[in-house]
């Protein structure tokens, strides 16, 4: 006797069901948790996609100071793949972010996510005299233990940072995947109506070696630092400046001394544009204050554009409408890297 169950089977609709099975491997559904630093680029980053939704934590403080924190819905995130945008921009908010990152993996969540836009100490990555400490490597340390989730060790997404051996400070605990701001500076450099006469320059050998690999087809310069006394005077050490719009990358700005110095250096060997990227804008003190727009043509005048991303998002309001200043958002690729 025939089993009565096989006149219900249906092909057509075993091949949809594989469909969407096959469509919701490739793409998993993610939470994204942020703080309110980072709540404009997770709306952003949320935007990308259908497959993203925002999650909530509740910010909130006892009277002695310390954090008052709740995720909300936690019960709903179990076999839910979750993600956090963080910002260490100070020190003063990593403790609550790193309150609920170490939280997030032990809600029996799928996998587990942080991303970093910025890591902060990447500077501060080797010792030179014995007394000095390497905070990166302290920094490194403290997302080491960042529990394990049902998936396994968490996800680490950075950009650009410091120095790429940076990667061997982390413990087997987290995975760090670097990620890189450069392919959306090309983007932007290919609109340009000289973009045929751009050239790249680097403002030292290091900036050189971490980033000439990604402009290949690029006419480069690279400046040095060169030590006159107790200063350190910036020199183009290669490469040809003159009539061309010439464009400096490093990774982060501080203080913006030495990017200032370049723009010196390059307009008197007769570039006809200088503009600027760095993919951290830190600028403590509104060091952005200090960079001025070319005016009326004048490439000694002043930059002619000047490009950060939105890693660092307390600078973000303050030379997002400010000339020369041009914020390239990180949200796409950040989507990206969450369905990787």
């Amino acid at each position: 006797m025939a089993d009565s169950r096989s006149d219900q089977w249906d092909p057509a609709l075993a091949e949809r069901l594989r469909q969407v099975a096959r469509a919701s491997m490739d793409e998993p559904e993610y939470t994204l948790f942020y703080t309110e630093h980072t709540k404009s680029l997770a709306q952003k980053i949320r935007a990308t996609s259908d497959h993203i939704t925002l999650g909530t934590v509740r910010w909130k403080t006892f009277e002695d100071g310390f954090p008052n924190l709740f995720i909300e819905d936690a019960h709903n995130l179990r076999n839910r793949h979750v993600a956090f945008l963080a910002s260490f921009h100070s020190p003063q908010v990593m403790f609550e972010q790193l309150s609920v990152i170490y939280a997030l993996p032990r809600m029996f969540v799928a996998s587990f996510t942080l991303v970093l836009p910025f890591f902060p100490t990447g500077t501060t990555e080797r010792v030179e005299d014995e007394g000095e400490v390497a905070t990166a490597a302290s920094m490194a340390r403290v997302l080491s233990a960042i529990p394990l989730s049902r998936g396994g060790p968490t996800s680490l997404v950075i950009y650009d940072i410091h120095a790429l051996q940076e990667r061997f400070y982390f413990g087997d605990t987290v995975l760090p995947y670097f990620q890189s701001a450069i392919p959306l500076l090309k983007q932007r450099l290919a609109r340009l109506p000289d973009h045929a006469n751009v050239s790249i320059a680097y403002p030292d050998e290091g900036a050189w070696k971490r980033f000439h690999n990604q402009f290949e087809g690029f006419d480069e310069l690279v400046c040095t630092k060169v030590r006159d006394g107790s200063k350190r005077n910036v020199r183009l050490k290669e490469g040809v400046a003159k009539g061309r719009h010439v464009v400096i990358v490093d990774d982060l700005v501080q203080s913006g001394g030495t990017l200032i110095e370049c723009h010196k250096v390059l307009t008197e060997a007769g570039a006809a544009h200088v503009s600027a990227f760095v993919t951290h804008g830190v600028f403590p003190n509104q060091s952005y204050t200090r960079f001025e727009p070319e005016t009326d043509g004048d490439c000694k005048s002043g930059f002619a554009n000047f490009w950060i991303t939105d890693s660092c998002p307390q600078t973000v309001p303050a030379v997002e409408n400010r000339a020369p200043f041009e914020v390239l958002s990180l949200a796409e690729s950040v989507g990206a890297c969450l369905h990787l």
